[in-house]
This record gives structure tokens, sequence and C-alpha cells, in this order.
């Protein structure tokens, strides 16, 4: 473990030795960037479990991208990838390694000045939950870190359109796709078996498609205040094609396969975002959510569930801000045992709190600190009513050495706290490293 942090030092003291090298660039516009950070780690609970196992170990995480801002078009396209050792997994004689792959594709462009249309998306193969489900503000549907190539894909295309001056529509289109590595659950004699295991795969139960479209209608009351009435509809495809549970049925059994929990959700709401101050902002919407389990072949449902989304930034002094938020809304699940009647458990009604403080103590030093709290209630099945708390709290110290190079150190700290036995976890992470820019 020395042997880490003492290489981390070392390479950041050879910083100074290559800023004289890169102060000679030349700084006329520029398109491209490239970039690699080296840290050492170490995670006392790598496999996310009640039976810790702790490590020590180094991590590599090189980008590039490429940016070109236009006259009404803003583009760029950013890939980054990851390279994880664990110390404990080679002595144990397992694979010590874990890779990681993020793209991150942007498109804004501004047809007049009435129109502007935007296109984002992002596509992460991984095994950690904040990878394969990038943003904070919406429930997970597993806080566990998962072994293998696991993927995730999020995009969006909206467009903006002020008719008036006091009139304008938003109509978005959001898709997200979600492919997970362990898969091949079958039934054999009545009894689901998964890799010689008993229960569904992760593929089984999880890998579906998400997609939504929405369209927002925006009044400015005022010129620093907007309201809004939309509406949204949403439908989730679980695409496993695999059979994820085995229930008895008139002296029989039954299979229910993924598809079994295909379902569609409509979305009413009403909001006002506010401008108090040219450093203030806040956005309140809220609503109600209908969804229908359409493809629960025994159970077929429809339930009414509140859906709200809350948030505020404020930037205090330049470069330093607060973001605080909350949402409530439904989102997948990896809970899926049926009940003594052989009903399903179909999804997860998710409340999330957010903090996230950045502080600039000097131009080079910044502090940023990121709280997360996600409480989940499970409808339907054997785990109905039941609820699980997933606390996060992300700590990093940053400090510029250079225009190119900088140094970090940071703590992560996951405490999920369940209803469901054998689900709940703890885990600790510090690190310390160094990243070069260019």
């Amino acid at each position: 473990m020395k042997k880490l942090f003492v290489s981390a030092g070392l390479v950041a003291l050879g910083a100074a030795a290559l800023e004289s090298a890169m102060a000679d660039d030349a700084t006329g516009p520029k398109y491209w960037s490239v970039g690699a950070t080296l840290r050492g780690f170490y995670d006392d609970n790598y496999n996310l479990s009640t039976t810790q196992k702790g490590s020590a170990g180094v991590e590599f995480l090189p980008n590039i991208s490429f940016h070109v801002p236009l006259q009404q078009t803003d583009l760029g396209i950013r890939y980054a990838y990851g390279l994880y050792y664990y110390q404990d997994r080679q002595d144990r004689g397992e694979q010590a390694f874990d890779q990681t792959h993020q793209v991150d594709l942007w498109i804004n462009h501004a047809f007049n000045e009435q129109w502007k249309a935007k296109l984002t998306d992002t596509f992460a193969s991984g095994q950690e939950p904040e990878l394969l489900n990038p943003n904070p503000v919406t429930g997970v549907a597993t806080p566990y870190r998962l072994n293998g190539d696991n993927l995730s894909n999020h995009g969006l295309i909206s467009v903006d359109t002020d008719w008036t001056r006091l009139f304008g529509t938003t109509l978005s289109y959001n898709n997200g796709l979600f492919a997970y590595q362990n898969s091949g659950a079958t039934v054999n004699g009545g009894v689901l078996m998964n890799g010689g295991v008993p229960g569904p795969s992760l593929a089984g139960i999880l890998d579906r498609i998400e997609e939504s479209a929405a369209l927002d209608l925006k009044w400015r009351l005022l010129p620093e205040t907007v309201a809004f009435v939309g509406y949204s509809f949403a439908w989730v495809n679980y695409t496993g094609d695999e059979p994820i549970a085995v229930v008895p049925l008139l002296g029989s059994t039954f299979i229910y396969h993924s598809s079994d929990r295909d379902n569609d959700t409509h979305y009413g709401y009403v909001g006002v975002s506010e401008q108090f101050t040219p450093n203030l902002t806040a956005t309140v919407r809220g609503g109600a959510s209908y969804t229908d389990v359409y493809g629960d072949p025994l159970f077929p449902s429809t339930s009414w569930a509140p859906y709200a989304d809350v948030s505020m930034s404020y930037t205090y002094i330049p470069g330093s801000y607060i973001q605080l938020g909350f949402t409530h809304d439904i989102s997948a699940s990896d809970q899926i045992a049926p009940n003594s009647a052989g009903k399903l458990t179909q999804y997860a009604e998710n409340s999330v709190i957010y903090l996230d403080i950045n502080h600039r103590f000097t131009p080079k030093l910044i502090v940023t600190a990121i709280g997360r709290v996600q409480y989940s209630t499970y409808q339907g099945g054997a785990d109905s009513n039941f609820d699980t708390t997933d606390y996060g709290l992300g700590l990093n110290v940053s400090y510029q050495i250079n225009p190119h190079f900088s140094v970090d150190a940071g703590y992560n700290y996951d405490n999920v706290v369940s209803d469901i036995g054998g689900y709940s976890y703890s885990r600790n992470r510090v690190y310390l490293g160094l990243s070069a820019t260019y």
C-alpha cells in the first residue's frame, strides 16, 4: 500500500520537469485535448457484500476529446478508458483487472433565434453503478458493483422553440439501454438456475430499453419567471428473453419471462423556473404518474404514484457553487421474488436527495463534496413495501500544479441499508493521484 502512494508522489514531482516543455504550446484555437489520471487506492469492500473483501490497487484513466465550437453549432466527443488493478484478487488467483469505457457525444445547434436543438449520448461499459447510471438524480436499479462487461447507453434529443416572446415549447425524446453480461438462466425440473446458482440472471431481470417522449408548454410570466405544464409518456421493454421466476399454478408451475415486466407510464406535471439573482436559480416540477404493468400475464395492474423534481443552484463566489435537489419517481428494480400468490415485484418507487458543493479556496485549490440518499420501496412480490436506503458521500481535494498537471485525493463512502436479507453493505474507498492534460 505504501508503495502505491510513494509512486504517485514521485510522478507528481516529475510534473515540474515537463512544465517548461508544455509551456511553449501554441495559444491559438485548440479543438482537441488528451489527458490521463493515475491513482493509488484502497477499497475495503470491492465485491460489495456483507462478507467484505478489501484490496489496495491502482487505476489508470486516459481520455481524449474533440470539441468544435462553430457560429451556430457546438459539437464534441469524448472517450475515457479505465483500467483498475486489485492486489487482493491477484493474491487469490482471480482476475486482477477491471476495464471500463465511456463515450460522450453532444451536439447543440441554433437554427435561428427561435429554434434550438440538442442531442447528447453517453455509452458506458463497466462494473460500478454510478458508471452505468450516470444521472445522480434518478433512481438506481441495483446499487451494487457488478462483475463483467455490463453496458448502458443514454441518449437525449430535444427541440426548444420560442413561438412568441412569452410562449415556448420543449419537445424531447429519451432513450436508455441496459445490457448485463451475467446471463443464461434456465429452468430444469421446475427449478430456476443461473450458472449453478438458484435464481435468475442479471440479464434476465435488468436487460431493458427505456424510452420516453415529453412535451412542455412554457409561459414567461416575468423576465425571471417561467411557468410550464407538461406531459410525458414512458415505456419500458425488458429484452433479456430468459426465465426469471417459477411459481406454482393449479397443481403445476408457471414460468415468468423477462418481457412479463414490460410496462408504460403516463406523467402529468406543472412547474416553475425562477432566476432569483444572476447566480441563484431554482426549478420546481410536480405531478403524478400512472403506470400500466400490461406485460404481467397473471397479475396485470395499474397504479398511481407522485412525481417530483426540485432543484436549486447557487454560485456564491466565482468558481464556487452549491447544487441541491430532490426527485421522486419509479424505476426498474433488481428485486423480483414472487409472493405466495405468485405475483412479482415489478418496479421500485424512489425518493432521491442530492447535494453538490464545490468550493474554490484559491485559483489552484478546489474542494468538492457530493452527497446522495436514495430511499426505495418495492411494489408487489415477496418484497412488497420493503425498503432500501442507499447513502453515498464523495469528498475530493484537487490542486492545480500548473495548466497541465494537478494532484487530487479523495474519499468515497457507500452504505446500503435494506429490509431484504443479505442486501445491505458498506464500503469505504480512499485514493491519491496525479492528472495530466494537454
